[in-house]
């Protein structure tokens, strides 16, 4: 999943996949990493689909110690505020802009 402009990765918005835990032998963390990939990609495709830039604010999948997936939000903060907007005019009923 790709945002605009191919210098998204190097964007500073930098999720280390080892970096959050230790690994243990034995330990499935391909499945478990993989079924987070398909709801970050789901989640990064609707953000692309509500305006927002994946430079700016993006899904990232990861697991846990015990090889279960996790989703991880990296985002700068004013992206995450303005995704934050969005959801509080979706859950009071007003429906929310970007």
């Amino acid at each position: 999943m790709t945002g605009a402009g191919a210098e998204w990765p190097n964007d500073g918005l930098d999720v280390a996949g080892t970096g959050f835990g230790l690994w243990v032998s034995g330990v499935d963390y391909m499945a478990g990493w993989c079924e987070a990939r398909d709801a970050a990609d789901r989640l990064n495709r609707a953000l692309l689909g509500v305006g927002f830039e994946l430079s700016e604010v993006r899904a990232v999948a990861a697991t846990n110690e015990d090889g279960r997936g996790v989703v991880r939000l990296a985002g700068w903060p004013g992206a995450v505020v303005q995704l934050a907007e969005l959801l509080e005019g979706r859950a009071y009923g007003d429906g929310g802009a970007v």
